[in-house]
């Protein structure tokens, strides 16, 4: 224990005197101080001038980050005949309809993206209470409702992530690893950002993006200037 408090002692040395900085600053400075016996994970906390029980207001996409996310997540795909077929060989991990729905109803969830096919939606109804609650749900605004399963399995396969206001106004998202180069990590930073700046309903007034930090998963924040 002892010398773990002083590893984090020493990540924290001296940030309390710094003040908001650029994206390339913060990158550097968080992957400079993840220094943890695992490939840390680089997360970014926006807070949103939001109200999310506003329909206009509820902050949600998918992005495909320029880099990917160093994160080579499961996918479950709810398709039958030629397209179950098509997203096998699509890489999808895990597909089925009725036995996937089973597994599903039974507590077996070992996936982190579930894509369906529009004609297997009444199926995936059956589940809305399990699958939503845990942002798994499929959705066609999200693109994980389509007849293309192959693009599907393919982009998320590829790092695509999905991105949502909690209700207190904050989007949280893994943007690549402790293990990715300054510039790489600077450039998901800053795609994520802008995909959340353009995001800015209309009915927001005054300041949209509050503050915006950036962590790894065992060390500390530091603040990133962005004009909201």
């Amino acid at each position: 224990m002892a010398k773990q408090g002083k590893r984090i002692l020493k990540a924290y040395e001296g940030l309390s005197q710094l003040d908001a900085m650029s994206v390339e600053e913060a990158v550097k400075i968080v992957k400079e101080r993840a220094t943890a016996k695992f490939d840390e994970t680089i997360d970014i906390s926006i807070n949103l001038n939001v109200d999310t029980r506003k329909a206009e207001q509820n902050i949600r996409g998918m992005i495909s980050l320029p880099n990917g996310t160093g994160k080579n997540g499961r996918v479950a795909v709810f398709a039958k005949d030629a397209k179950a077929e098509e997203a096998k060989k699509a890489g999808a991990d895990i597909v089925g309809s009725d036995e996937l729905l089973a597994d599903i109803q039974a507590g077996k969830i070992n996936f982190d993206r579930c894509i369906a096919t529009p004609d297997m939606m009444g199926v995936v109804g059956r589940v809305a209470r399990i699958l939503g609650p845990k942002g798994l749900m499929p959705n066609p605004k999200l693109g994980t409702v389509t007849p293309n399963v192959i693009k599907a399995v393919e982009d998320a396969k590829a790092g695509q992530l999905e991105y949502r206001a909690e209700k207190t106004g904050i989007v949280h998202a893994g943007v690549g690893k402790a293990s990715f180069d300054e510039k790489k990590l600077a450039e998901n930073v800053q795609a994520f950002i802008t995909v959340i700046s353009k995001a800015k309903p209309s009915t927001v007034k005054g300041t949209y993006i509050k503050r915006v930090t950036l962590t790894s998963t065992m060390g500390p924040s530091v603040e990133i200037s962005v004009a909201g």
